[in-house]
C-alpha cells in the first residue's frame, strides 16, 4: 500500500515555518525594544531625570511649607531668619511675645493706616496698590513697595530681607498659604510679634517696653503713631527724632482716626 505522507511532512513545514517567522518577528520587535530602551539619547535620560527630580522637589516643598504654617499658626513662629542675620552681625537680638488681646488697639490701627489699609479686605494682595506702585515707576518716580501686611508676614517669619524672584515667588506662595489657614487676627498678631522695630529690637512688646517705658498694651495714640512711623526703615529712622515725632506722627494719627472711622480695622479689633 501506498501512504500519502505529502499531507503530513507539508503542513508540518508549513506551520513551522509560519511560527518561526512569527517567532522571529516577534522576537525581532522584543530585542528591538529592548535595545531601544537600553540606549535612550543620553540628552533625553538627563530631561526626563531632571522633570522627574523637579517635580518630586516641588511636591516636597508644597508638604513642607503647608505643614509649616500650620504648625507655625498654631504654636507661634520660631526665631527668623531675620533675627538670625541681625545677630550674625554681632547686635543682640531682644524679643518677648505677647497675645493680641495684650496689644494696645493704636498699634493695630496705626500699622494698618500706614502699611496696609485694605488688609480688612484683600486676601493677601493689594492689586490696586501694586498697579499704582508700578505706574508710579513707569512715570519715572521713586520706586516704593506694595506688600501687604500679610505678605509682610510671610516674609519675616519663613524667608529673609532682599529682594530677587525667588524669594518673591516664595514669599506670594507662603502668603497664599497664611490667608488660607491663619485668621486676619492672627496674621496680625504674627506681625506685630516678628516685626522690627531697629537696634535689635523685635516686636512690639519689646519695642513699647525699650522706646517708651510701657507695656504693648500701655500704648498711646501717639507713641503708637511714632512706632507705626518708623517702620519703612526701623534701623535709619529713630523713634524720638523729628520724622517719627513731628509732622508724620500728625499725619499717621489722622490716618488712623480715619482707619477706625471706616471700620478698616474690624477683622482685628471688635466694637
Amino acid at each position: 500500500m501506498l501512504e500519502d505522507k505529502s499531507d503530513g511532512p507539508a503542513d508540518t513545514g508549513s506551520v513551522g515555518s509560519g511560527r518561526g517567522s512569527l517567532g522571529r518577528w516577534r522576537s525581532g520587535m522584543t530585542h528591538q525594544g529592548e535595545h531601544q530602551t537600553r540606549h535612550k539619547p543620553l540628552w533625553r535620560r538627563i530631561l526626563i531625570g531632571f522633570a522627574r527630580w523637579s517635580l518630586i522637589a516641588v511636591a516636597g516643598f508644597v508638604a513642607l511649607s503647608v505643614l509649616a504654617v500650620f504648625l507655625i499658626g498654631w504654636t507661634g513662629p520660631p526665631p527668623t531668619l531675620n533675627m538670625a542675620g541681625v545677630a550674625l552681625s554681632g547686635v543682640e537680638v531682644r524679643s518677648k511675645w505677647v497675645s493680641l488681646k495684650d496689644i494696645s488697639p493704636h498699634i493695630v490701627r496705626a500699622v494698618i493706616a500706614t502699611e496696609d489699609q485694605s488688609f480688612c479686605s484683600h486676601d493677601g494682595f493689594d492689586l490696586k496698590e501694586i498697579d499704582k506702585a508700578l505706574a508710579e515707576a513707569e512715570r519715572g518716580g521713586r520706586v516704593r513697595g506694595a506688600s501687604t501686611i500679610s505678605q509682610q508676614t510671610a516674609k519675616n517669619v519663613f524667608l529673609w530681607n532682599g529682594g530677587g524672584w525667588i524669594r518673591k515667588g516664595a514669599e506670594a506662595h507662603f502668603t497664599v498659604l497664611i490667608e488660607w489657614m491663619w485668621s486676619k487676627t492672627r496674621i496680625m498678631e504674627v506681625y506685630l510679634n516678628v516685626a522690627e522695630w531697629g537696634n535689635g529690637i523685635f516686636g512690639i512688646e519689646q519695642a513699647a517696653q525699650e522706646r517708651f517705658g510701657v507695656p504693648a498694651k500701655d500704648l498711646t495714640q501717639r507713641q503708637a503713631a511714632a512706632l507705626a512711623a518708623v517702620l519703612p526703615n526701623p534701623n535709619r529712622i529713630r523713634v524720638n527724632g523729628g520724622y517719627a515725632t513731628g509732622r508724620r506722627n500728625t499725619q499717621v494719627q489722622a490716618l488712623m482716626r480715619m482707619v477706625r472711622r471706616d471700620n478698616l480695622d474690624s477683622c482685628v479689633i471688635s466694637r
